[in-house]
């Protein structure tokens, strides 16, 4: 079976969610965790994320806890969000950014809801890891060029959001569209019908005026 290239970050819980649901429900799909700047995707399209917006952040996190609870996920947030991934990232690479680092810096943040916004808070998992000295290992300029790599990389996609699968150049956004992600890869036809294809090019009727426009 072909590896599918999984674009996540650890600041966003729809990412846990679907790769601990993807990992206990298809194991049998082989994944290549791509660990990216979730920010860096929204500066380049000029977007906010869901928990920069009031209201909108209090209705994302319920969403969030109702998901896990109807998947039977064990989740609980860690002491403030949105936090900064990067000391998270940056570990991930420099650990291999394989399944048992995802897994367990996923557990360390939104299983036991613990902080991971520093290289202090993430100390014990980088020992876990076999990374005695987090600080230098996350420091080396091939671990922040490979984040740069792979942000780039999900920008030229056309990756706009995370998690993001990418099946034979298909992209399939959030959570949400896990299902839609595995019927696709059981029967990629049902995606190439005459409405799939015209909602390709479907033309806009109107554009709404930016700001500063």
């Amino acid at each position: 079976m072909n590896a599918y290239d999984w674009y996540f970050d650890f600041i966003s819980p729809f990412a846990y969610l679907q790769w601990r649901r993807l990992r206990r429900d298809h194991p049998q799909l082989r994944l290549t965790p791509k660990p990216l700047l979730f920010a860096g995707l929204l500066n380049h399209w000029g977007q906010l994320g869901p928990a920069e917006i009031p209201g909108k952040r209090e209705h994302t996190y319920r969403i969030v806890l109702w998901q896990a609870r109807e998947l039977g996920i064990p989740l609980r947030f860690p002491p403030a969000h949105p936090f900064n991934p990067l000391p998270a990232l940056r570990l991930c690479v420099a650990a291999g950014a394989d399944d048992r680092a995802v897994n367990t810096i996923f557990r360390h943040l939104w299983e036991d809801g613990l902080a991971g916004d520093s290289i202090e808070a993430l100390a014990d998992v980088a020992a876990e890891l076999g990374i005695p000295d987090m600080a230098a290992a996350v420091a080396r300029d091939e671990v922040k060029r490979q984040l740069a790599i792979n942000g780039a990389e999900a920008i030229a996609l056309g990756v706009y959001g995370v998690p993001t699968l990418n099946i034979d150049g298909r992209l399939f956004w959030g959570n949400d569209a896990t299902g839609m992600a595995l019927q696709y890869l059981d029967d990629p036809i049902g995606f190439d019908d005459d409405e799939m294809r015209r909602i390709e090019s479907l033309p806009e009727a109107v554009q709404r005026r930016r700001s500063g426009a």
